[in-house]
C-alpha cells in the first residue's frame, strides 16, 4: 500500500502496466490490460472527519488492508481489486453524491456506507443500477431491504435481542436501566429489540433515560435518575463518543452498576482516553469480534493492521470492512464473474446466498434478507484492554 506521486501513476496509467498498489490515504491505484486483466472496483463511503471519522476510518483501512492482501496473493481469478473511499460526514446527501461519484469512476460492488442512514440513502441508489451493496456496519433493518443488498454487522434488533439474552444468561443483572439516543436509528432500533426480549425473559426495566443531541456532553440528569432506579446494570447502545462522556461522569459520581454497550461503541478506548479509561474498566459490549484473540484468521488480521496503520488497534468496523472485501472475493471466486460480463450484477448477488466466509468477526453464511449468520460473543475491558469473555 505504498504511495505513487501525480508524475507516476500518469506515467503508469500511459505505459498500461498491469499492477498497482494501495495507497492508505484514500483508495488503491490499479490498471489493466485491453485483453485478459480486469480490475474489480470496489466502492465505500463514511465518514472521514468529524465526530465520527473514527468509525468511516476503520472501515476505509480494514478494507484497504483485505484488498492488499488479496492483490500480494495475484487477485482474484487473476483480477486486481480496487478500493475507492469517499468522504460523508455521515450526511446522507453526501453519501448520495459520494455513490454518483463512485460510479462515475467505474465502481462494480458497493460497500454502501458505514453508517444506517448514509447506507439507507445509497441502497436506493444502488438497487437501480443492480449492484451488490455489501455494507460493513449498516445496522438498521432498512440498509438491506432491496434483494441486492447484504451486510456483514449484526442487524439492530439482533443485537438488542442477543444483549438482553447475554445478560440474563450470564446472570448480569437483574434490575437493569437503559440509557439511549432516540434521535439516532441504530440506537433506537437496539433499544426496541433489547426492550421487547427483556419482558419476555424476565429482566425487570427500571428506568429508560434518552438524549436526543448527538453532541450532548452533560448527562447528569440520566446519570442521577438511573442512580435513583437501583439498577444494578446500565445497557447503552450508543456510539462512542457519547458513551465516553456517560462511563467518564458516572465513574466520577462512583455510580456502582455494570456498564453493557453493543458493538457500535466500539473504539470507546481511544475516545476516553488514557486520562479517564479508568471508567470504562469492566465495560462489556456485544460483538462478534475480538482483537485479543489469538484464534486465526483473527490473530494474523490484528497483526497485519498494526504493521500497516500505526500500531492500531483494529476495532468492530474495520473488521466488518475487512470480512466485506473478503466476502466479495468469495463472490467473484464462486461466481466466475468478471466486470466485462453482462450479467456481472446477477452472478455476484446470485453468489452471495451459495457462500461461506469465515472471516475474522465469525464464520458467516447469508440468507436472501441479505443476513448474516454468526455467533454473538462478548468482550469487557479490563486493564485497559478489550478481553473477550468466555
Amino acid at each position: 500500500m505504498k504511495k505513487f506521486a501525480s508524475f507516476f501513476l500518469s506515467l503508469t496509467m500511459a505505459m498500461s502496466l498491469l499492477t498497482g498498489c494501495a495507497d492508505k490515504n484514500g483508495g488503491s491505484a490499479g490498471s489493466s490490460d485491453s485483453t485478459d486483466a480486469q480490475t474489480v472496483v470496489i466502492g465505500g463511503s463514511g465518514p472521514l472527519t468529524g465526530n465520527y471519522a473514527t468509525y468511516g476510518i476503520s472501515v476505509r483501512q480494514g478494507a484497504l488492508l483485505a484488498v492488499d492482501e488479496l492483490n500480494e496473493k495475484g487477485g482474484v481469478n487473476g483480477m486486481k481489486l480496487e478500493l475507492k473511499f469517499e468522504d460523508d460526514e455521515a450526511d446522507t446527501t453526501k453519501a448520495v453524491a459520494n455513490y454518483a461519484t463512485l460510479m462515475d469512476q467505474g465502481m462494480d460492488v458497493s460497500l454502501g456506507a458505514t453508517t444506517s442512514g448514509c447506507s439507507i440513502a445509497i441502497a436506493e441508489e444502488a438497487k437501480k443500477d443492480g449492484l451488490l451493496l455489501l455494507t460493513p456496519s449498516g445496522s438498521q433493518k432498512d440498509c438491506t431491504k432491496y434483494d441486492n443488498a447484504f451486510r456483514v454487522c449484526y442487524m439492530d434488533p439482533d443485537l438488542g435481542f442477543y444483549s438482553a439474552g447475554f445478560i440474563k444468561d450470564n446472570g448480569l443483572a437483574s434490575k437493569v436501566a437503559v440509557l439511549y439516543d432516540k434521535s439516532n436509528d441504530y440506537s433506537a432500533g437496539v433499544t426496541e429489540a433489547f426492550l421487547q426480549r427483556a419482558k419476555e425473559i424476565g429482566l425487570e426495566i427500571v428506568t429508560q433515560q434518552a438524549f436526543t443531541n448527538q453532541s450532548n456532553t452533560d448527562f447528569s440528569t440520566q446519570l442521577h435518575a438511573v442512580k435513583a432506579s437501583g439498577a444494578e446494570l446500565l445497557f447503552m447502545p450508543i456510539y462512542a463518543p457519547e458513551a465516553a462522556y456517560v462511563l467518564t461522569q458516572a465513574g466520577k459520581m462512583n455510580l456502582d452498576v455494570k456498564f453493557f454497550g453493543a458493538d457500535g461503541m466500539d473504539g470507546i478506548i481511544e475516545k476516553i482516553g488514557e486520562e479517564n479509561l479508568q471508567y470504562a474498566e469492566g465495560l462489556i459490549l456485544l460483538t462478534p469480534y475480538s482483537a485479543d484473540s489469538q484464534q486465526e484468521p483473527t490473530a494474523s488480521f490484528v497483526k497485519n493492521y498494526k504493521e500497516n496503520f500505526n500500531g492500531q488497534v483494529p476495532d468492530q468496523f474495520a473488521a466488518d470492512a475487512y470480512d466485506a472485501v473478503y466476502t466479495i472475493a468469495a463472490c467473484l471466486e464462486k461466481s466466475g464473474a468478471k466486470p466485462s460480463d453482462k450479467d456481472f450484477n446477477e452472478k455476484m448477488i446470485s453468489a452471495m446466498t451459495e457462500i461461506e466466509v469465515k472471516g475474522v468477526t465469525g464464520t458467516m453464511t447469508w440468507s436472501k434478507e441479505g443476513e448474516p449468520t454468526k455467533p454473538a460473543k462478548a468482550v469487557q475491558i479490563a486493564d485497559g484492554a478489550y478481553k473477550e469473555l468466555k
